[in-house]
């Protein structure tokens, strides 16, 4: 697919995307919406893949929903709102969920603006990078709305509720380094996309199976029982110590003194 207001280029495994949107400030409209769907299913499939690094051009990394552009018609909001099941993500809520489910690390790097739906997409990361003067918020009570593009899952993760409740019912902006001072932020950093490929590259030279099975597992009982966590440990470890990758990690450790073999595809999570 030829995407419109997305680039994606891949280095040594690592796919980079940019928001690139950059005379919108990277709002989000109905086609970026479809695009960032469709790309995130797309980068699940690749076996191959270590980990994502999403960025924005421009001023901002996303100032949020284009409103005028979105909702001009009343079917692009049933549109993004519809589902079937009310468990499960709809289109408004994928933007953020699917990166969840990629079995590589996701990491944000952010600069500018992070508002509304720009927070709500970072949160779906697994790790969030930004510059200290970055602003971050969760805009939606200003349009007398609630977050629901499914950033809610992390922030229970992350916060305490009071401060969740505080930032959600003030549409309060944050620095970045107050944002990582309430845990919103992973590390706050001059140039955030460097500290993202460093990040990414010290990821990458990591057992693909070691690193999606942490991630699955960390993401399916962070908030669940002790049983299911105790239950999950097991399950994914047999199936990291059968595949092959942990065997060539075995044989790196011992041979240290030789070239690194190279990991196999990871296998499917």
């Amino acid at each position: 697919m030829d995407y419109q207001y997305i680039t994606v280029t891949l280095n040594q495994q690592i796919a980079n995307v940019e928001l690139a949107r950059p005379e919108k400030h990277n709002a989000i409209n109905m086609t970026l919406f479809k695009e960032l769907i469709h790309l995130a299913k797309s980068l699940r499939k690749d076996r191959q893949l270590r980990a994502v690094i999403i960025s924005g051009q421009g001023e901002d990394f996303c100032s949020g929903i284009d409103i005028k552009s979105l909702f001009g018609s009343s079917k692009n909001a049933m549109k993004l709102l519809f589902k079937v099941l009310p468990w499960r993500s709809n289109k408004a809520q994928q933007v953020s969920t699917l990166w969840r489910d990629l079995p590589v690390p996701v990491i944000f790097a952010l600069h500018g603006k992070c508002w509304g739906a720009g927070l709500q997409i970072a949160l779906g990361g697994d790790f969030r990078i930004a510059t200290p003067d970055a602003s971050l918020s969760i805009m939606e009570a200003r349009w007398g709305l609630i977050p629901d593009m499914g950033g809610n899952i992390a922030l229970k993760e992350l916060m305490p509720i009071d401060q969740a409740k505080l930032l959600a019912m003030s549409g309060k902006e944050l620095s970045g380094h107050q944002a990582l001072a309430l845990n919103l932020l992973t590390q706050v950093a001059e140039d955030p996309l460097q500290a993202a490929t460093q990040l990414a590259n010290q990821l990458s030279h990591c057992s693909p199976d070691s690193i999606a099975g942490c991630k699955k597992l960390y993401n399916r009982t962070w908030q669940k029982s002790n049983g299911l966590t105790l239950a999950k440990e097991s399950w994914y470890q047999i199936k990291i110590l059968l595949g092959k990758n942990y065997l060539i990690k075995g044989a790196n450790q011992r041979n240290a003194d030789q070239p690194a073999k190279p990991f196999k595809a990871r296998s499917p999570w």
